[in-house]
């Protein structure tokens, strides 16, 4: 199981519509090769959000 990480300079974590759509990309990608996304979590200075616990993954 794999995770990305990445951070929103703006200090906002909430996942973007590109976030979204990359994170599916890169999850469809993952799984060709039988490697699972677990989660995506995004940090900003007003804190994280995870993929996974917002029933985006």
């Amino acid at each position: 199981m794999e995770r990305l990480f990445h951070n929103h300079p703006s200090g906002d974590p909430t996942p973007s519509r590109a976030d979204i759509e990359m994170t599916k990309a890169v999850a469809r990608a993952l799984e060709t090769v039988g490697v699972t996304l677990h989660d995506h979590v995004i940090v900003g200075r007003k804190g994280h959000s995870s993929f996974r616990s917002l029933g985006l993954l």
